[in-house]
């Protein structure tokens, strides 16, 4: 049994029990952290509640995780889109609220149950059971490029240049307020945020993150920009944009909660649009660029109105 003990600081409280509590889990499902309060697994200063339970600042929250099965992960013939694939790997343009790999309480209808499907027995074995070929992640609710290794010296290749830096990582994004530069550099480390384990924050003990971003066009109130990753730490994206006070539209954790309210979102507009590599048996360079989701043009769409009826 792996026990945890959380503080609910102020930025937290009136959110429902289950929902604070899955915040802290990202790999859990929300129905399985319902399971564990039903259970008496969480318990909110040493007293049982319910889901609905709202959290108050101050609340200390003890979650016990029952300790892992032994998982069997099952193929799944779910679809995807396929943007290029070869004997050695397959590039996937993810949808926005698709889990990339299953997880104790989520163990279906993620990108590896798909890709399990799709592949058969020809992805890497290098991250065992749960996560086979999965050399990097993107945010459930966050869309776009993932390539996924289909041997173990792909995978070694692959992992390899995410750790040096040098694969090319573009993401697009909508930003509230009118960012000023044409072009920035944001170079904040990032670590764990010291009171809300929700979160990331930018720290100066943190681990190195730097992000380049361009600004592609501006709106009244919010701006369409690129945003180029150098590192590539967790959730680097969307704290580097809150830290410089433009974090992203609908993203309830580094922005405002009522952030997906604002062109009923479900979740961040942000998008891996553009993806490069050095090919792991061909020693070449290759780039991918993706579409962006009909929720992403619809939201573009709606501020270009916008902008028109003002003028």
């Amino acid at each position: 049994m792996n026990r945890e003990n959380f503080l609910v600081s102020e930025e937290n409280e009136n959110i429902r029990l289950d929902i604070f509590v899955s915040e802290l889990y990202s790999d859990l499902s929300r129905s399985y952290i319902q399971k564990l309060v039903k259970e008496k697994q969480i318990t909110v200063n040493n007293k049982m509640e319910k889901n609905k339970y709202l959290v108050q600042s101050g609340d200390e929250i003890v979650v016990n995780i029952p300790e892992a099965k032994e998982l069997i992960v099952e193929a799944q013939n779910i679809p995807i889109e396929i943007v290029y694939e070869d004997e050695d790997l397959i590039v996937i343009n993810k949808q926005q609220g698709m889990v990339v790999h299953p997880a104790p309480g989520n163990y279906d209808n993620t990108l590896v149950n798909a890709i399990m499907y799709h592949c058969k027995d020809k992805l890497s074995s290098i991250n065992g059971v749960i996560r086979p070929g999965i050399v990097h992640r993107i945010d459930k609710n966050t869309s776009g490029l993932l390539v996924i290794a289909k041997n173990d010296i792909s995978h070694r290749s692959l992992a390899e240049q995410f750790k040096e830096h040098t694969v090319v990582r573009k993401y697009v994004a909508v930003v509230r307020g009118r960012v000023k530069e044409n072009r920035a550099i944001i170079d904040a480390p990032i670590k764990r945020h010291p009171t809300n384990r929700l979160k990331m924050a930018t720290s100066e003990d943190g681990r190195n993150a730097i992000t380049h971003i361009k600004v592609i066009e501006r709106f009244s109130d919010d701006s369409y920009i690129e945003a180029r990753l150098e590192t590539g730490r967790t959730h680097q994206i969307r704290v580097h944009l809150s830290y410089i006070n433009h974090p992203l539209v609908g993203d309830v954790v580094y922005g405002p909660k009522s952030g997906g309210t604002k062109f009923n979102l479900a979740g961040q507009v942000l998008h891996a649009k553009t993806l490069g590599f050095i090919h792991p048996t061909r020693n070449e360079f290759i780039e991918f660029n993706s579409e962006l989701p009909a929720s992403f043009n619809k939201v573009l769409r709606t501020l270009k109105e916008r902008e028109l009826k003002k003028q």
